[in-house]
């Protein structure tokens, strides 16, 4: 019988050698001397919570929401009490026994609202349910495209952007299945993926443009088809990852799911066909690997891999994939380290990301240890190593 790809990246995950460096990017452990497992989500999350308090790891926004919400699957998975202690004290700046104050003018602000349904479920506190219910209330009256795509933001009228998807359509989804709404929360929220996904698919490389403007009026959308002209790393990777989460959630049968897997197997190959065999990772602009100033982005590597291994996982896609994700889930790991202050560090992450050409996306900052790697480290990381 052949090895088994991801159960060898998971086993070299988790037999990394104190005092080693190799192949994987090995995270050292300062003071110890004698091999010893290492679970990086605890290491990432410990380091998080020393260098932040819930006072000052930052305001309300969706970078703050997808790393909480990858505490949440780390607490989840540990019952370590105080990782979701941390999680409710961030909250509660926020929420109090009457919601939430926010006007959700764009789907950015509504990422973190993701952890509403989970903090009721957990709590059982009413505050969190109610300022669920705010941000359920807002999508009947959120504006639309004409084929019902909601905006990126109310001030962007008729544009989509494909990191917009992750921001609302999971809440919507999570919303419906925990409190009893899935009629207008699953079809909206599996609706709003295809309409994204029509908009920007690529079909000749499998990927996807990251923005489109509905009356091309934008600099960026002057072609046909009224979408920008390149293909963005990350922006793909939330796409992916809302596909898979509504997956998790819409029932066999429901009429929009195979819609949602013929999404996830069509980004899968595309995934697979611009992976770089050298590191396993992704480029920050996918296809253009070629370029002097293009460099392989983090966050997006971790998002490709865990939808990769969700979708062999649960038989969205065939077994071929696993080693992709093997390979890119070493990738990931070469960019962990250990700093001069003992924490974990990990590099090579793109900061946040409006639409350009090729110039500014090769400018974006390479971040270390931003929000947007370190949740989607968590996510990924939660997927393939336990």
């Amino acid at each position: 019988m052949s090895p088994d790809p991801l159960r060898a990246a998971r086993l070299s995950r988790r037999t990394v050698l104190a005092g080693t460096a190799g192949a994987l990017g090995a995270l050292a452990l300062p003071g110890v001397a004698t091999a010893a497992p290492v679970d990086l989500s605890r290491a990432v999350v410990d380091s998080t919570m020393k260098r932040y308090t819930p006072a000052t790891l930052g305001g309300w926004g969706y970078t703050r929401g997808l790393y909480l919400y990858g505490q949440y699957l780390v607490y989840r998975r540990t019952g370590e009490k105080a990782y979701l202690d941390y999680i409710l004290a961030w909250y509660d700046r926020f929420v109090t026994e009457s919601g939430i104050s926010n006007g959700f003018t764009n789907l950015d602000a509504m990422r973190s609202g993701q952890m509403f349904p989970l903090l009721y479920t957990e709590t059982g506190q009413a505050k969190y349910k109610t300022a669920a219910d705010q941000l359920r209330h807002r999508f009947p009256s959120y504006p639309r495209t004409s084929d019902g795509g909601m905006f990126h933001a109310t001030s962007k009228t008729g544009q989509l952007w494909a990191d917009g998807v992750y921001m609302a359509q999971p809440f919507l989804a999570l919303y419906g299945k925990t409190f009893g709404d899935p009629g207008y929360c699953y079809e909206e929220a599996a609706k709003n993926v295809s309409v994204y996904f029509d908009r920007l698919k690529e079909p000749a490389k499998g990927l996807l443009y990251h923005a489109y403007d509905e009356d091309g009026s934008e600099p960026w959308a002057s072609g046909a088809g009224r979408h920008s002209k390149y293909h963005w790393a990350r922006a793909i990777g939330w796409l992916g990852m809302t596909s898979i989460d509504l997956l998790e959630i819409l029932p066999a049968g429901h009429p929009r799911r195979q819609r949602l897997v013929d999404v996830v197997k069509f980004l899968a190959a595309g995934y697979t066909r611009w992976q770089d065999r050298a590191s396993g990772r992704w480029f920050q602009l996918v296809d253009r690997g070629g370029d002097k100033d293009n460099w392989l982005e983090t966050s997006a590597s971790a998002m490709y891999t865990f939808l990769l291994s969700r979708a062999v996982e649960r038989g969205h896609v065939g077994q071929e994939y696993r080693p992709v994700a093997a390979k890119g889930y070493r990738g990931v790991l070469s960019q962990i380290s250990t700093g001069s202050d003992g924490l974990t560090d990990i590099a090579n992450i793109s900061e946040g990301t409006n639409v350009g050409d090729t110039a500014y996306y090769y400018g974006r900052k390479r971040n270390t240890n931003d929000f947007h790697g370190l949740g989607a480290f968590l996510i990924m990381n939660e997927q393939l190593a336990f």
